[in-house]
Order: structure tokens, then sequence, then C-alpha cells
């Protein structure tokens, strides 16, 4: 036994995972829940794993795992959940060869056999946008709160999510310090990825009215969007407006503060907008993502190629 196969037999499989979700952290700064999900499935993992062979795992022996134990581990999850659906169990696979990556670049070892689990094929579900009617209306309408500036906070946000295409987690971490609003603005988003995002005049003066009305202070620093009580707007209060708002329109389920971030990208879809710029204002990090939305208006796709095209004239 050499002296690199002696370390790696020393090395716990609850270090390495520790070691994994600290590099998730820190280096890669993924949100918390993706740590977590990421902690949860490679506990779940390990915690079969330490049943099967009824011993302490080591990074050697995850190395040296065969297939039928990654399969005895997808049908054990499989048998112990009837409810779990396809996209679940490929989400757990990707965890594993994720963290299989990792194990490689950090202690030197590979396990060929991940590579030749097959994952159950899973359907992106299309986005469910609102029709462009119904999100004119939840914006025009903006809360069923008779206070003006709740009234005028609700239209602010809503605005920035459907004019600017911002996920609700974006909207809320805006700041004073973001103000005024000019023509465009850098934005950190999801993946501590930074995009530029244009900002509509009427979107500007959405939010200035908001400023205006707001009875708060806000102080440099502190959260834009106010709750109530004067505390940072939560995304739970952005989703209960609408809910109650949508009941009012006789909009369906469907009606929630993403939906018009989807919205955003199908309508201007269907006006002809260009996919690789769609998927720069949305900050997608793989155009596949932003591709789903091709799927959502067929017809309206249609229209713009037969109007754009030489030989439809």
């Amino acid at each position: 036994m050499d002296s690199m196969t002696r370390s790696i037999a020393r090395i716990t499989a609850q270090d390495a995972i520790g070691s994994f979700l600290s590099h998730l952290q820190g280096e890669r700064r993924l949100a918390v829940k993706t740590v977590e999900s990421y902690q949860r499935d490679l506990s779940a993992f390990t915690g079969f794993l330490t049943g099967h062979f009824e011993k302490t795992l080591t990074v050697a022996d995850l190395a040296g795992l065969a297939l039928r134990d990654f399969r005895a581990y997808l049908a054990f999850r499989q048998r112990g959940d009837k409810s779990l659906s396809a996209a679940s169990i490929a989400r757990q696979l990707s965890a594993l060869r994720t963290f299989y990556r990792y194990l490689n670049r950090r202690y030197g070892v590979s396990n060929d056999a991940i590579g030749l689990v097959k994952g159950p094929r899973v359907t992106a579900p299309l986005p469910k946008p609102l029709s462009m009617s119904g999100a004119k209306d939840i914006v025009a309408e903006g809360s069923m709160d008779e206070r003006p500036w709740v009234q005028a906070r609700n239209t602010a946000v809503m605005m920035l999510l459907y004019g600017a295409g911002l996920r609700v987690s974006e909207a809320l971490s805006l700041t004073p310090d973001h103000l005024p609003l000019k023509s465009s603005m850098a934005l950190t988003g999801k993946g501590d990825k930074t995009r530029i995002v244009p900002i509509l005049p009427v979107v500007i003066e959405a939010v200035d009215k908001y400023v205006k009305l707001c009875p708060y202070p806000l102080e440099k620093g502190t959260a834009l969007f106010r709750g109530v009580r004067g505390g940072p707007l939560s995304a739970r209060q952005v989703q209960s407006d609408m809910q109650v708002l949508r009941g009012y329109l006789g909009l369906p389920e469907t009606a929630t503060p993403h939906a018009l971030r989807h919205s955003f990208a199908t309508h201007l879809l269907a006006g002809g907008g260009d996919l690789r710029t769609i998927q720069q204002l949305l900050g997608h990090e793989d155009l596949s993502t932003t591709q789903r939305y091709t799927g959502v208006d067929v017809d309206g796709l249609r229209r713009v190629h037969k109007a754009a095209h030489p030989r439809s004239r």
C-alpha cells in the first residue's frame, strides 16, 4: 500500500463531504439552500452505504464502489419513497457526480462506475407565464391593500419582475444605494453572477413613486422595499399578496411572482426578441434554460418568423 492509498484510507467519507460543502459555500459561493440540498443527498448516500457495508466509509471506499453499488442505492431510494420523482432521482445522481469530481481534484481519486450510471429521463417542465393582459392587470392593480404606499410598493416590485425580468430575491435585495434608478443597472443574482439589466422608464417611475410614498426612512445599506412594520419586505409576503390579487382578478394558481419573470421572457420572445439577448437579461448560465421559453408560444414565434423571412413577402 503506497502513501497516497494509506492517506485516503484514513479520510472518512463524512470528512470529505464536510470539505466538499465548505468548498461549495466558500469558494463557489452557492446559495445556502443549494448547499443544504447537497448535504441531504450525500448524507443519504453515505448513510445507505454505511449500512450496506456495515463499516465507517473512507474516501478509498468511495473510490472502490462498483456500478451495482450505485444502482443499489438508487433502487433503495425509489423503494423507500414511492413519490420520488424522476427529477429528484436525477438531481441526486447529479449531486453524486459533482461530489466525485471534487474527490478527484481534492484527493486524486476517481471512480469510473459513477459515469456509467444512467439516471431517469427528465423532461423539464415548460415555464407557465401569464397572458399579456393578465400580467398587465397584476401590475396595474398592484395590491388589494388600500394604503397608497403599499399599493405603490407592490406595483414597483411587480414592475421589476415583469418589466426587467428580475427574480423576487433580486428585487428584494435592492437597497437605497441603487437609487436613483437609471436606464440600466448592474445586478448580482443567482450564483453570484453580475449582469447588466436595462430599466424601462415606466419601471423607474413606479419605483420613484414608491420611494416618495414610503413612510419609513430609506437609509443606505438597508432594504429598499419595506413591510408594513418597517422591516425588509419578505418574499413570502410578496407571494401572499399575489395570491390574494390573482383571486380577485380571476387568474389561475400559476399566477405567481416568478410567473411575471417567465412572462417577461415569453412576451419578449413572442415579440421577436433574440434568445441570446434574453439569456443575458435573465442571467441564465446555459442557453438551454432560456430555450424552454420557445415551447411556450409557438404561434407567436411562427408569426415573427413569417414577418421576418424574406420569402414570406
